[in-house]
């Protein structure tokens, strides 16, 4: 059975950044077959970078998208009141599911309430913080 896992819109980058195929690197985490999963308001993040980011940023968040094909995308709500991570953290709570991210405050915030994470260790590979089900 597959693990969803949330990727963090950061995460998308980490190949334009490092040249690390994230795909390839889940599929080498041990023993584990993830669902990778886009919620749809990383995927708007995402596009806003793309069109009003800073021209490395804009080509950075392009190839994000296009990796982000590679995702099922969720709709998910994200209240007015709600940072991107606190959507993030609740969706990762509820659904019981690790999250791909480089974000460190982030990281901390979900390892407080015991949700895995996914994250780039050395540039070089990922690498599981907690136990995934």
């Amino acid at each position: 059975m597959k693990i969803k896992v949330i990727l963090d819109s950061n995460f998308l980058f980490i190949p334009s950044q490092f040249h690390v195929d994230i795909f390839k690197e889940l599929e080498n985490l041990p023993s584990q077959r993830f669902d990778p999963v886009l919620l749809s308001p990383t995927r708007m993040e995402l596009l806003k970078i793309a069109e009003k980011g800073s021209p490395k940023m804009r080509q950075q968040a392009s190839l994000a998208l296009k990796l982000a094909e590679k995702c099922r995308i969720v709709n998910v709500e994200q209240s007015f009141k709600e940072t991107h991570d606190d959507m993030i953290v609740r969706v990762a709570k509820d659904w019981r599911c690790p999250v791909a991210t480089n974000d460190r405050e982030l990281r901390k915030r979900l390892r407080i309430i015991s949700v895995p994470v996914i994250y780039l260790r050395q540039k070089s590979h990922l690498e599981v913080e907690g136990d995934i089900p």
